[in-house]
């Protein structure tokens, strides 16, 4: 089915006025209702929480058209809809269990928001990155470069900014930049970037893929609509993985140390000369010059909660790296570092090999301190080998670790866990770190 196909049939269910159900009222889900409402859909949006929406967000809801129902969700209110919208917080697994038969009507359709604004597009030019880690940095560095080439850009997807609310603003771009995870691809069935990059694939999210296999599977839907027209990216390592899934697209494998093409970088560590490289060879395939990547990449200022210096103490680097929330992105920050290491782990554990890093921090670490949920993950994978302590609180940790730090080490922040211990998000735990640091002056 060509996306011309696809469009048509989104427009003729949506002019017949037939039912779209959107789950959840994050901002995908709004943007997705909105965009469903202005194209014809009678729209219905549910949302558990009664708190998410109050009761004037309700009620302009309900002005533009859009049926709004909290609470639990019931399998009635998926009745007679062709087109469901889940949140990508919600597995699709878990999604079919609340439809209950729902489920099984061929008339109904499960289709993520980025599909659903896929389908919507005009002919923009897309370029899409997924990956356990490093897709924010290499979807930023690739709008970089686009707009250092004169490019009109749209960078968004699951970096904050939803496809859909693209749409509804009715500005035109050349390119369109997407950052997409596994969640929103498991939705897709159509969706085709004309380059699509793959950085790394490592255990995450397990709580809600049903394994790794599942996880793998939905990642590599970035490429199944692709043409040999189109281009895949691709880190070396995932060469047979590729070859089993039978890509179509011409093939660029990239190796795990790359040159430094780009000496005026600002950005640390290995991993992100892979990560500038993937971006690079993305914008060359689109007619970007690489004297224009190379000055967009010396302008580039690091991302926050990413590897960033957030101060120097008394000859002592501290670098926040909350965003490190899997045992394989702690490996990738600690081989970012020629000095000395006094590490802070500690948080919602997700899995992961933590015995497999031993010798990495035998090398690199000089203390750990942890603080907070998986105390006992982190000792029983590390006590005995390396120095290593717990703090209830992060704050706690950051000043043990300051007393005992000495001139040319650093202290970094990289949990190998979710946020959702203490804080609402990593970016908050991130920003408690950078105060905590700024209160030790």
């Amino acid at each position: 089915m060509t996306q011309e196909q696809c469009g048509a049939w989104q427009r003729n269910a949506e002019e017949a006025g037939k039912l779209a159900v959107v789950v959840g009222a994050g901002r995908s889900g709004l943007a997705a209702a909105r965009l469903l409402r202005k194209r014809g859909a009678r729209v219905r949006l549910l949302e558990s929480n009664a708190k998410a929406l109050d009761a004037v967000a309700q009620e302009n809801l309900r002005r533009d058209g859009i049926e709004v129902l909290t609470g639990e969700h019931r399998e009635a209110f998926f009745g007679g809809a062709s087109l469901v919208v889940p949140s990508p917080a919600l597995p699709v697994a878990r999604l079919r269990e609340m439809m209950g038969a729902w489920a099984h009507d061929p008339q109904c359709r499960i289709l993520s928001e980025m599909e659903l604004a896929w389908r919507c597009l005009d002919g923009e030019t897309v370029l899409a990155v997924t990956g356990t880690s490093g897709k924010t940095t290499t979807v930023s560095l690739m709008a970089a470069m686009l707009r250092q080439a004169g490019r009109r850009v749209f960078l968004g997807g699951n970096i904050g900014t939803p496809l859909s609310e693209y749409l509804l603003a009715g500005r035109k771009a050349d390119v369109l930049v997407l950052e997409v995870s596994s969640f929103q691809l498991q939705g897709c069935t159509t969706f085709r970037p004309h380059v699509g990059v793959i950085l790394n694939i490592s255990p995450n999210h397990l709580d809600y893929h049903k394994d790794m296999d599942e996880y793998t599977e939905a990642k590599f839907r970035l490429f199944q609509c692709q043409t040999e027209d189109d281009i895949a990216i691709l880190h070396e390592d995932l060469r047979p993985l590729a070859a089993s899934f039978g890509l179509r697209a011409r093939q660029i494998f990239l190796p795990d140390v790359c040159a430094p093409r780009f000496p005026g970088s600002r950005l640390l560590g290995r991993h992100n000369r892979f990560n500038e490289e993937a971006a690079w060879q993305a914008c060359r395939a689109v007619g970007v010059s690489e004297a224009d990547a190379a000055a967009a990449v010396a302008a580039f200022q690091p991302l926050p909660h990413r590897l960033e210096q957030v101060g120097m103490h008394h000859g002592v680097l501290y670098v926040n790296d909350s965003k490190c929330t899997t045992v394989s992105a702690l490996r990738v920050a600690l081989e970012a570092f020629a000095q000395p290491v006094r590490l802070l782990c500690g948080g919602k554990y997700k899995g992961g090999d933590l015995e497999a890093l031993l010798p990495l921090l035998q090398r690199h670490v000089k203390e750990v301190a942890l603080f907070g949920g998986s105390r006992e993950y982190f000792e029983n994978a590390w006590k005995g080998s390396v120095p290593l302590h717990w703090h209830e609180y992060l704050k706690d940790a950051v000043q043990a670790l300051a007393a005992t730090a000495e001139r040319g080490d650093v202290v970094l922040l990289a949990p190998a866990t979710s946020s959702f211990d203490q804080y609402a998000s990593y970016a908050r735990r991130g920003e408690d770190f950078r105060r905590i640091v700024g209160d030790l002056a």
